[in-house]
């Protein structure tokens, strides 16, 4: 019978913990046993996490990954598991272990390194020249890493061309906003155009700045989802296919040898045998699930819990703490946290000045009413007014201004810093990406902390998210979504003081900073002149503020941080 049970260990890494990673990969190879997979898939570098970046440096590493690979070999008996390590032979590769019944049976080395937005591996590995396909009961399949199927040649194709029926692909992929339907557009082409059964397998979790969803999927020749995994979280997806019909799909299909005829990459590879087991024979018929899509801000919510919770616990934290000013940015990010690390782990603190308005301070304490969560009243007059008292002979001869203000924002964080320094708490930061572009934000003062959660969410997004999370109930107080935005650093301060509507700012930002469209461009879809000009210059000037924050959770298409690099000292502009 031409029929092979297909398992996915879609997990959630930690890059360096080894022998936590081994005990993931270790249940995942267990479960599969117990629904009688036939293969089971494991993400990109799964044992050692993915982006290793510059630990890929040290020897000792690598080596250890090694070794975790080799404790794993004798675990894979009557199965087949596909699993990513770092390879060490010549040089060093990103590669996928075969292996089975207690054998390791080959490897793949990844063949396109990206290097490009967020990706950096040819600093790191060699391009894989290995373009052998596997033999398993007579049905051959091809072994692909990530980037290698997102390209219509690439070795999936070749793989085809040489008669694998199925294309197994393990992928450390992260999201951004649109990215699931674009990845999952991509490989039902792949496995309609190759007529072959695609099967994907996805990271799932946080590190760092990114977040990797998951949505691991298995598509049949015909480029129909038979199944698909959860997203953002671990699931174990399985699916039986039946490769019966590829042969005569691919009889009636006379492209395919054109194709292959006019194709530089429809090169002869070995085939390799594995060993044959049952596979006609089974107790076990697990449930083949398709989990839905859901909803861009659905999606977006998810990635900002699960890069905070991962964030916050991966590097050794329980519990954070952030400033509630009664605004929307600080209400979004205490609902965030809330829901990735729960009530008892979250304190917020009030921290009113004189020129903070009643119904700003009662808005944050309504807020942490909501959330359930441990709320502080710290004032800062006292301390705001030794500020003054101390600058008074220098600052005599000049008018108020950011200074000032600004020592107020430094207060705060000074405050909370204190706080995460007696008590251990992680502290949450509350810019957002309108904010950071322009420099809209203190260093040392709202920019002091350990991750900031909307470091990559428009302002205008700001709103959607709290309108979302409002559905399942009033947690965001209704005043705080109405009310104009404000840092209350000043008598009537509002934001549109300094700054241009949101609306006109977030799409100017949009097609400065994410599509980097040139300056008449932007002013040709109807933005003032002088106005384009400003923003963009707020956004080249303010270059040095943004390195200096801390890392948070990226969502659009290009963040600051890994995503947008551009040297701090620089003359060069579009304007």
């Amino acid at each position: 019978m031409e029929k092979l049970r297909l398992a996915l260990a879609q997990i959630n890494t930690t890059v360096g913990d080894f022998a936590g990673n081994f005990e993931k990969i270790k249940s995942g190879i267990k479960q599969a046993g117990k629904v009688e997979a036939d293969i089971v898939l494991f993400p990109e570098l799964s044992i050692c996490g993915y982006p290793p970046e510059d630990l890929l440096l040290k020897p000792d590493f690598i080596n250890a990954n090694q070794t975790y690979l080799e404790k794993l070999i004798p675990l894979c008996k009557n199965l087949t598991a596909v699993i990513g390590f770092v390879e060490t032979t010549d040089d060093i590769y990103n590669s996928a272990a075969v292996i089975q019944n207690e054998k390791l049976c080959g490897t793949y080395k990844k063949y396109l390194l990206p290097n490009y937005g967020v990706f950096d591996e040819e600093r790191y590995f060699k391009r894989g020249i290995n373009q052998a396909i596997y033999s398993l009961n007579e049905i051959p399949f091809g072994i692909s890493i990530c980037e290698d199927i997102w390209y219509p040649a690439g070795p999936p194709e070749n793989q085809a061309f040489n008669g694998a029926r199925i294309l197994l692909n393990i992928s450390a992929s992260p999201f951004h906003e649109g990215k699931i339907l674009e990845r999952e557009r991509m490989m039902t082409t792949r496995a309609a155009d190759n007529v072959a059964v695609v099967a994907y397998c996805n990271l799932v979790g946080g590190q760092d700045e990114l977040v990797f969803d998951g949505s691991s999927v298995i598509i049949n020749e015909r480029g129909d989802i038979i199944a698909r995994a959860k997203s953002f979280d671990e699931d174990f997806l399985v699916a039986d296919v039946d490769l019966a019909g590829i042969f005569r799909q691919r009889l009636r299909d006379p492209r395919r040898r054109k194709s292959r005829f006019e194709s530089n990459s429809a090169l002869a590879i070995d085939t390799i045998p594995l060993q044959k087991i049952k596979t006609d024979i089974k107790k076990i018929h697990p449930q083949t699930i398709i989990h839905p899509h859901r909803t861009d801000i659905e999606d977006i919510y998810s990635a900002l819990v699960l890069g905070t919770r991962d964030y916050v616990r991966k590097n050794g934290f329980s519990k954070v703490t952030l400033g509630l000013s009664g605004g929307i940015d600080s209400a979004l990010t205490a609902t965030i946290a809330v829901d990735a690390l729960g009530n008892d782990n979250v304190i917020g603190v009030s921290m009113p000045s004189r020129y903070s308005s009643d119904h700003s301070k009662s808005d944050a304490q309504q807020l942490a009413e909501n959330l359930l969560i441990r709320y502080e009243v710290i004032p800062i007059e006292t301390v705001f007014q030794s500020y003054l008292d101390t600058f008074q002979n220098l600052f005599s001869d000049t008018k108020p201004n950011e200074a000032e203000e600004n020592l107020q924002s430094r207060t705060r964080g000074n405050i909370l810093m204190a706080l995460s320094n007696k008590f251990g708490w992680m502290v949450l930061t509350t810019g957002n990406k309108s904010e950071m572009s322009v420099g809209y934000a203190t260093l040392y003062g709202d920019m002091a902390g350990g991750f900031a959660v909307i470091k990559d969410v428009p302002k205008l997004l700001v709103y959607e998210l709290c309108s979302y999370r409002n559905q399942s109930g009033e947690i965001i107080p209704n005043n705080v979504l109405v009310k104009p935005p404000s840092a209350e650093l000043r008598e009537n301060q509002l934001d549109t003081d300094s700054l241009p509507d949101y609306e006109i700012l977030d799409a100017i930002l949009k097609a400065y900073v994410e599509e980097d469209r040139r300056f008449d461009e932007i002013v040709d879809q109807g933005f003032d002149e002088a106005m384009v000009r400003r923003i963009i210059k707020l956004v080249n000037q303010n270059e040095y503020k943004r390195r200096q924050s801390p890392p948070g959770v990226k969502i659009t298409s290009k963040a600051f941080g890994k995503d947008r690099r551009l040297p701090i000292t620089n003359r060069y502009s579009i304007i």
